[in-house]
């Protein structure tokens, strides 16, 4: 457990009842081919139980290949993206009546000779525990279930794990324990650091997406971890929140990686972050530009997913031996992208340029200021901004991780809340929109944010091109005060030719403001007060650090 863990549960806001759970009863029933087990007991080294659905095929082989899929959304309820999320890209057809949200679809596993395994998370819907989030309890659960799928008498041996967020951050910390049955993971978007990735952007707290998602999870009939409580007694990256992160360089198994340039905010960063920690000798990443759900289900991914669990799971030859060790897109607008393969993450040979802000022309520049001046914007006005422009004069790909490095102050108060976006614009001077957050088509090539008292980076962590907060202490500034600042923006994917535009955009607020109820992340807990200034020219050069590549022809 969690220290701390104990302390703080909460009853559930929601009942199973409330949402539509049915009651936990055994049932076997064969229906499409499959042999499917409601409601079986799994035990823990806990002394507890975990719930699973099993599916298996009909005329099953002696001894199957698992997949397992841990989820806290509710393994009951099938979950038909097409219609609770028609902006999903999800189209009909795509998965069966069986598929629970963001886990893989019974009815084309088991036919193709697999077992399928759908387990609650311990401690929701009708529990015999408490329920924790990523803590270390959870994760040993996770290893006792692979452990039990790979010792039953329909079982070969080899379990994999799948599933999308949720579903695939949990793997990251499963995989660390090394269960001996574990044969292949498929993260697909998961994020590996809920503090950094989810809870605190930059530093800034959000407020939208965070305490939503823990009414989601904590469906029960038990006591659930109190992550509202948590987050407020635990405002730094302390040892709690250490807890819910892996042990990446433990992970050896072997790991097909999906991230995307889309889902900023949530779970590009730590799927490319914890992919990079990896010790696994057989591991592939995957980079895309479209919707998270959508990629996940459409026809091509669930090939690929088969080619890689076919021949770690089954012992079969696939295509996977032509895979490069990287594949990403590299996108022109939402919807059109070419994809390149490369030998590593980040990309090889990547050159990083700086283009400075130039703040009376509104500009980005090649060359330096060589006098002092500001931007300045209202932060608490939605119009306030901060815009600086680079017209692209030859064909540029910029693939990977960009920083901002300002000089900034306030007029008033004793710290600031920045927001960045990095945007294109076509040759007549409209945004050109990306896919981002699962439904909108109207993104930014890429975001980063910053609480300026956060500041403090992490040299362990941090590199030239990308600067990673400590945030272990505030760090106040006095009203005039200039504090020199790095911050992450989040990577990209990205070809900008000759006539169209990079904007970079900084300014106090969310860039982009999706009305309400939409989900969204949000940031409304602000600190702004007062003007911002930016500083640039003379011994204050700001600048956007970029990264220019060169890959191949497309896959």
């Amino acid at each position: 457990m969690a220290k701390g863990y104990k302390d703080r549960l909460r009853a559930p806001l929601n009942s199973p009842e409330f949402r539509g759970a049915r009651a936990r009863r055994y049932e076997r029933i064969e229906a499409d081919g499959m042999v499917i087990e409601r409601d079986l007991r799994v035990p823990t080294r806990f002394g507890f139980d975990i719930w699973i659905d099993l599916f298996r095929p009909a005329d099953a082989p002696v001894h199957m290949p698992v997949l397992v899929a841990w989820t806290p959304y509710g393994k009951h309820d099938p979950a038909p993206l097409a219609t609770i999320f028609p902006a999903s890209g999800v189209e009909p057809g795509w998965m069966s009546d069986y598929t629970i949200f963001e886990a893989p679809d019974p009815l084309f596993w088991t036919r193709r000779g697999y077992a399928l395994i759908t387990a609650d998370v311990p401690g929701t819907w009708y529990a015999e525990t408490e329920a924790s989030y990523f803590s270390p309890r959870e994760a040993e659960c996770h290893y006792d279930l692979i452990e039990w799928a790979g010792t039953q008498d329909w079982s070969n041996g080899k379990v994999g794990t799948s599933g999308v967020s949720y579903l695939s951050s949990s793997q990251w910390k499963v995989a660390a324990l090394k269960p001996p049955h574990l044969a292949a993971i498929n993260v697909w978007e998961g994020w590996s650091d809920t503090y950094t990735e989810i809870v605190r952007h930059g530093g800034i707290p959000e407020t939208h997406f965070w305490p939503y998602i823990q009414v989601r999870w904590g469906v029960s009939d038990r006591q659930v971890e109190d992550l509202w409580a948590q987050t407020v007694e635990h405002p730094f990256f302390d040892e709690y929140w250490k807890t819910k992160v892996a042990d990446f360089a433990a992970i050896d198994v072997p790991a097909y990686v999906v991230a995307s340039w889309s889902d900023h905010g949530v779970h590009t960063r730590g799927t490319l972050e914890a992919y990079k920690g990896l010790s696994s000798s057989q591991r592939w990443l995957e980079i895309h530009g479209s919707k998270k759900w959508g990629y996940f289900y459409e026809p091509p991914s669930v090939a690929r997913q088969a080619a890689f669990f076919d021949h770690f799971l089954k012992g079969e030859a696939t295509d996977l031996a032509n895979w490069p060790p990287v594949r990403l897109h590299v996108r022109d607008r939402f919807g059109v992208a070419v994809q390149k393969p490369a030998a590593q993450w980040p990309v090889e040979d990547t050159r990083y340029e700086r283009l400075y802000l130039d703040a009376a022309a509104g500009a980005l520049s090649r060359e330096a200021p060589a006098l002092a001046g500001e931007a300045v914007y209202d932060p608490l006005d939605q119009t306030g901004e901060a815009v600086f422009d680079l017209r692209v004069d030859t064909e540029t790909e910029l693939v990977g991780h960009m920083k901002l490095k300002l000089w900034v102050s306030t007029d008033e108060g004793d710290d600031l809340d920045l927001h960045v976006a990095v945007e294109k614009l076509r040759a007549d001077g409209t945004k050109e929109g990306f896919a981002h957050w699962a439904v909108f088509e109207d993104g930014p090539v890429a975001l980063g944010w910053l609480r300026v008292s956060r500041r403090a980076l992490d040299p362990d962590k941090s590199s030239d091109w990308q600067p990673v907060l400590a945030n272990d202490r505030d760090e106040k500034l006095a009203p005039g005060e200039v504090a020199e600042v790095d911050i992450e923006i989040l990577p990209s994917g990205t070809r900008f030719l000759p006539g169209e535009t990079l904007r970079l955009i900084v300014k106090g607020r969310d860039v982009y403001n999706h009305p309400k109820p939409m989900l969204y992340m949000r940031h409304e807990d602000t600190v702004n007060r007062g003007t911002h200034r930016i500083h640039r020219g003379g011994a204050r050069a700001s600048y956007l650090l970029v990264p220019v590549v060169a890959l191949g022809e497309r896959l």
